[in-house]
């Protein structure tokens, strides 16, 4: 199903940039203002200037962050700061990490993927997007003509034949080797052998692919797409504006590490706050934990993920106590949610949580853009910044499971937006994809 190509990736001139470690940032998605400031400081090559450009107030339509971000790619090209692969290749990419004191690596393949139209269900998405992240993006695309960083997406290896594959490239030298002092590394390694190269292709034509991390810029390398056939309707369908980069892991990949974004909530009222106990024993029965036993965390994400009934976690109403919610009228809920949805959604903590809690107990804006909503990825962070009354409630549930986004992705549905949060996002400026 999926058209697998590799490419000639684009990447850092080890002979003039000593240190990649300092010019990788993050993806745009998760660059605060402040750290773009110190990421422009730490090299003037770092990566930010291509992936996530600064805004000035004299910007115009033909001086912006767009433009000057396509100037520099161009001028990176012609000094040799970046170059250019010799041999279309895939890219093995072994991203090792600690999490909660446990050491990981996260094994991914980086290619170049046909670009398809929803409906073919070859690419299935398992999350709603954003007009704006949407718009930042296409006008990324079109300026530098290049994918600058890949969208994260995840396929079924239950042969372990794309694993073998892979092991065996294993002693090829190393094309990036970066190691940090908070332990995390990245290995990027170039497969060029063409049998190989097939192998893996012919076994991945076999399936879909399920975005996990990147729905924002996979629908802009789609508007994208379209937008150039409409300018070239006698194309031939294999320019390169109709692929995109892609980084491929497999669904059992020990690396892969799913965090939950907790809820914040603030701009409730007090009235509405103190009445919310009593409406949350329609839908849930309420169980109290104190917040001083020992081993709270873990005694909550042991609760919250236990088989059989949906739970999410509550904290605010009081401030000695979190409340677990136990769903107890499934039926009552479900009645409450979009109609088009289907049951798997409806049975969803995060689904429970934005429908029921925020958008119908409490009468707010499950959409971040329209109300005080933030998120947290760890439940300590979340209940510290309500006790510090920057939030006024702190609604929590368990990681979504890989299978589980496999399963509503097959079933033509979408998770509520920040359903999941994929741990660590990989950096922007290992490998880009030029388009031209």
């Amino acid at each position: 199903m999926a058209d697998i190509r590799p490419f000639r990736g684009v990447y850092y001139n080890p002979a003039l940039i000593k240190d990649i470690s300092s010019v990788i940032c993050p993806p745009y998605d998760v660059i605060l203002p402040q750290q773009q400031q110190e990421l422009y400081l730490k090299s003037e090559y770092n990566f930010i200037r291509l992936e996530s450009g600064r805004e000035q107030p004299q910007d115009t339509a033909t001086d912006n962050k767009y433009t000057r971000s396509a100037a520099t790619l161009e001028r990176w090209l012609t000094e040799g700061i970046l170059e250019v692969s010799k041999t279309p290749a895939l890219y093995l990419h072994d991203h090792y990490f600690t999490y909660r004191g446990q050491e990981y690596k996260r094994r991914s393949v980086i290619v170049l993927v046909r670009v398809e139209e929803w409906d073919n269900m070859v690419i299935r998405p398992h999350e709603g997007t954003l007009t704006e992240a949407r718009g930042d993006r296409l006008s990324m695309l079109w300026a530098l003509q290049a994918n600058t960083s890949p969208i994260l997406a995840m396929y079924e290896d239950s042969a372990a034949t794309i694993a073998s594959l892979l092991t065996g490239q294993e002693d090829n030298k190393p094309l990036i080797s970066i190691k940090s002092g908070d332990g995390e590394g990245h290995t990027i390694r170039a497969v060029t052998d063409t049998e190989v190269i097939s192998a893996i292709s012919n076994t991945l034509a076999e399936q879909p692919l399920y975005i996990a991390d990147g729905h924002h810029r996979y629908e802009s390398a789609l508007t994208y797409c379209q937008e150039k056939r409409a300018q070239s309707p006698v194309a031939s369908g294999d320019e390169a504006y109709n692929f995109v980069m892609m980084s491929l892991v497999e669904f059992s990949d020990p690396g892969l590490i799913i965090l939950a974004p907790h809820r914040l909530v603030r701009g409730i009222s007090k009235a509405a706050i103190n009445g919310l106990e009593t409406r949350l024993k329609v839908f849930f029965e309420i169980e109290e934990v104190p917040l001083n036993i020992p081993d709270i965390w873990n005694e909550m994400e042991r609760r919250l993920s236990s088989s059989g009934r949906v739970r999410v976690g509550l904290f605010g109403v009081d401030e000695e106590n979190l409340l677990v919610l136990t769903l107890s009228d499934l039926a009552a809920a479900s009645s409450m949610m979009p109609y088009f949805h289907s049951d798997l959604y409806r049975e969803l903590d995060v689904s429970i949580v934005d429908h029921i809690i925020l958008e119908n107990l409490l009468a707010l804006s499950s959409d971040k853009e329209k109300t005080g909503l933030d998120y947290s990825y760890d439940i300590s962070d979340a209940v510290e910044r309500v006790l510090a009354q920057e939030y006024q409630i702190a609604l929590l549930f368990s990681p979504v499971k890989p299978e589980v986004i496999k399963m509503i992705a097959d079933a033509g549905d979408k998770m509520p937006r920040k359903s999941t949060y994929f741990y660590p996002k990989s950096p922007s400026g290992l490998v880009l994809n030029k388009l031209d």
